[in-house]
């Protein structure tokens, strides 16, 4: 088959956003409105006489760290040269990058075989939580964006000031953070998706903030399902994931082109996102 890659315009994000639901993967309702913008050059679609029959992402944050997501080919078109081409355009994208990704289990064997590396695996789990508004809890919006920005900075191998600005003003989202003599100590994002809420990110100091802020935020869920993707070498994390009875129901395996970032995955209780890491 003759298949045309090339880059995605904005308006065709919905195919990637559309397959991930059709995937079971959940997106957020306006994940799109932040995703395309970090990276306008990294959304690659595959045709096939004139009809999009391919999707991967790949984002750049800056010259030295990248994320591939959304690595989606419609059932008739798998087990043809379009998955290797699509991978091969986003490989190419991110020429000079440490490259992230989130892949289902199954595949990490093929990942394996362009070079990535297993880092660890994060769960999904699922639940209705009763929250509990706390008084240590204040909007994320009272601080300014250079100090959250600088807090974000220790949990993600880069800078992310594009994403981050769009990521925290997206509707139907509420950001809360806990502060102690003026030190931020954590911090926790609650959005709506196709099915219920997911929060992420959520970072905090130790176990007892991350616990303060996940109910916090659950109160915005109003007795909806509540989704956490939580790194499962953070025994913390997945402690406070089962005391409050989640159901693990999805996965991925973390894995990285060149060197495992360094930063602190025992502080990480929510990952941002499986689409950009």
């Amino acid at each position: 088959m003759n298949y045309n890659i090339r880059k995605a315009n904005r308006e065709e994000m919905k195919f990637f956003v559309d397959w991930a639901a059709d995937e079971g993967w959940n997106p957020g309702l306006h994940d799109d409105e932040c995703f395309y913008e970090t990276d306008p050059s990294g959304f690659i679609v595959g045709e096939h006489n004139g009809r999009i029959v391919g999707a991967i992402s790949a984002v750049a944050y800056d010259k030295t760290f990248g994320f591939i997501g959304f690595y989606i080919v419609q059932p008739e078109h798998r087990n043809t040269a379009l998955a290797p081409l699509l991978a091969r355009h986003a490989m190419r994208h991110l020429s000079t990058q440490n490259i992230g990704l989130d892949g289902v289990f199954d595949k990490v064997d093929k990942y394996e075989n362009i070079g990535f590396r297993l880092a660890y695996r994060n769960l999904r789990y699922e639940a209705r939580i009763k929250g509990k508004n706390s008084k240590n809890i204040i909007p994320l919006s009272e601080l300014p964006f250079d100090d959250i920005l600088r807090y974000d900075n220790k949990y993600f191998p880069t800078q992310r000031a594009v994403f981050l600005d769009k990521w925290l003003k997206l509707p139907d989202s509420k950001s809360y953070c806990i502060q102690y003599d003026n030190d931020l100590m954590g911090y926790g994002m609650i959005r709506k998706c196709r099915n219920g809420f997911k929060i992420g990110p959520l970072f905090a100091e130790n176990h007892d903030i991350a616990e303060e802020l996940l109910l916090s935020l659950s109160v915005e869920a109003n007795g909806d399902f509540i989704y956490l993707d939580v790194p499962e070498i953070n025994k913390d994390g997945i402690k406070i994931a089962k005391k409050y009875n989640m159901k693990e129901c999805f996965g991925t395996a973390r894995m990285y082109s060149k060197e495992f970032p360094n930063i602190p995955i025992n502080k990480i209780f929510g990952v941002t996102s499986f689409e950009l890491g």
